[in-house]
């Protein structure tokens, strides 16, 4: 077996020359050369998902979760009153096992969405995995674009005969009526990290080692930085924060989008209400893997603040949550589900799997608690129309509140 060159140490070379010239980075500028810097990024150059890769992620455990997440969507889109056409939209759709589960969810209740239009939008920064999304959602029937400066740069049908299309980032995305879906994205974003000390709020960042000029650590840089003086709010109670402006931003365009067309959005992460403090991790192999060794061999996550993100959205649109996985899983129905697939399942193997993906999902000590669901709604979809119209009080929204589906 040919082994991979390793990366990580072009990566180690470039960032102990930069350090050197220009002095300590930020763990933000850090995290954005080891994962997407366009020659040795770690997303630019790996397929890093599935049993080969760095992680697993829950549409590649279990197929009820994408069905669950597919039925929200179409709930949602009920709830705004059934607009005559709908955009699904997917940031870092990974392998495409989520958006393909949602599709067929879509294919299987097309009746339900009577004569609407659907149409598929992807938000990735890698080649690599767009191709392996290509291949999942439309196998032959994509083309990438001749130039590369096209705001869309691969386009296709999918298997179902819905236009799709590929996106660098969100801006380049049509405006619409659009559910987005962000699993597993926000958390690989770049943070700050910021340490309370007696002389007020200062940046945590990345240098060379002098003992060890091959090794780099973490130091607290003495002075005050842009982002230590920008990004703390006013009211923060903790000793250590790690901050995603990049994250804000995203945010803040997704509400902008979801005031101004209708729609909504679904974040779902590892993450807390902005009570933790130290999250930035490593995974390589499936394993917990040293921050700062070997950069760009291994993947690197923090933890989402989602109280952080519920400031940014502001007053533009309702939020709701973080809630756990699991209770959303259940509001959900995931267990009538279960009991569904198990009945019409002979197979001793599948079922095996049907219940250890299950447990997976929603067991409190696996991913049960550690993933939170978030959702930013337009205003109208909570307090319905003006009260003179007579309209039906609106539908509690999926996941965030018990449904009555018996």
């Amino acid at each position: 077996v040919s082994e991979r060159p390793i990366p990580g140490n072009s990566v180690l070379r470039h960032l102990t020359s930069k350090i050197k010239s220009t002095g300590p980075i930020s763990v933000a500028e850090y995290m954005r050369e080891v994962l997407t810097n366009p020659v040795t990024g770690y997303y630019v150059q790996n397929d890093m998902l599935g049993p080969d890769g760095d992680f697993i992620t829950s549409p590649e455990i279990s197929q009820i979760f994408g069905e669950l997440l597919g039925i929200w969507c179409l709930s949602e889109w009920m709830g705004a009153g059934k607009p005559s056409h709908l955009q699904l939209v997917e940031f870092g759709p990974g392998r495409g096992s989520l958006i393909s589960d949602v599709l067929r969810v879509f294919s299987q209740l097309s009746g339900a969405l009577g004569g609407a239009t659907v149409s598929v939008h992807l938000v990735e920064v890698s080649p690599k995995l767009s191709q392996i999304q290509a291949q999942c959602l439309s196998g032959d029937q994509s083309r990438v674009s001749a130039s590369e400066d096209e705001p869309v740069y691969r386009q296709g049908t999918t298997a179902a005969g819905l236009p799709i299309s590929w996106y660098r980032n969100l801006d380049d995305v049509p405006r619409g009526f659009s559910v987005y879906l962000a699993h597993e994205f926000f958390d690989a974003l770049p943070i700050h990290k910021f340490q309370r000390t007696e002389k007020g709020w200062r940046e945590v960042m990345v240098d060379v080692d002098p003992e060890e000029p091959d090794k780099l650590r973490f130091v607290i840089v003495p002075a005050p930085t842009l982002a230590s003086t920008q990004l703390i709010q006013s009211d923060e109670k903790r000793q250590h924060v790690e901050v995603c402006p990049e994250g804000g931003v995203i945010v803040q365009r997704l509400a902008n989008r979801i005031a101004g067309d209708g729609g909504a959005a679904l974040i779902a992460d590892y993450g807390h209400d902005g009570t933790k403090t130290d999250t930035f991790r490593g995974f390589k192999g499936h394993k917990l893997h040293d921050v700062l060794a070997s950069p760009g061999s291994a993947d690197l996550t923090a933890d989402v603040d989602f109280s952080y993100l519920r400031k940014m959205a502001g007053a533009m649109v309702a939020c709701m949550g973080p809630v756990s996985q699991r209770s959303f899983l259940k509001n959900m129905g995931i267990d009538t589900r279960l009991q569904v697939l198990l009945r019409n399942c002979a197979d001793p193997s599948t079922r095996a799997q049907l219940i250890h993906g299950y447990d997976m999902l929603t067991n409190p000590a696996k991913m049960g608690e550690r993933f939170q669901f978030f959702t930013m709604l337009n205003h109208i979809r909570l307090t319905g129309p003006e009260p003179k119209q007579k309209a039906p009080a609106p539908l509690p929204v999926a996941g965030f509140s018990e449904l009555g589906l018996s």
